[in-house]
């Protein structure tokens, strides 16, 4: 009996989770929106859902609590559906990369109001008083040539 070989590119397609399996789990219209800080930017999808219990909150194919384990930075993601007031009314997937945690948890907020925004124009100025659709536009400054860091000189010595 031969033995049916696979090559590199399908073993990885199999081992590999697709974007496309995380998105059937979601079905109908969204509202997407770009949300940046620092290096990190997420692209989220906001799903609307008629049943609080049918709510999926997936990022990078990995549950929110999975994703961002302690709590404030679950709150800090759910800041602008509490805010709203639509805390329990949408569903979201997030494709975020880049940057680090805190980074990437203000990324996905951003993204998340924008979203909102965009679902609905008389939610904008509770969002915007409550500064979530501001974009944090502090990055790190990058090193400068004959400098230690980005402003740190090397020590000086008089003789």
């Amino acid at each position: 009996m031969a033995r049916k070989s696979t090559t590199k590119k399908e073993q990885k397609k199999v081992t590999k989770k697709s974007p496309e399996a995380s998105e059937a789990l979601f079905e109908g219209k969204y509202f997407f929106a770009v949300g940046r800080r620092k290096s990190a930017v997420a692209q989220v999808r906001l799903y609307p859902q008629d049943d609080a219990k049918k709510q999926r909150m997936i990022i990078n194919q990995r549950s929110l609590e999975d994703y961002f384990p302690i709590l404030v930075m679950q709150s800090l993601v759910l800041m602008p559906l509490r805010i709203s007031g639509m805390e329990g009314k949408f569903s979201f997937s997030v494709l975020v990369k880049g940057g680090g945690f805190h980074g990437q948890a203000d990324a996905v907020k951003l993204g998340i109001a924008r979203a909102l925004a965009v679902y609905d124009q008389a939610l904008r100025p509770s969002l915007k008083s409550a500064g979530l659709l501001t974009r944090d536009a502090r990055v790190v400054e990058r090193k400068k040539p004959g400098l230690k860091k980005a402003r740190r000189a090397p020590q000086w010595a008089k003789r």
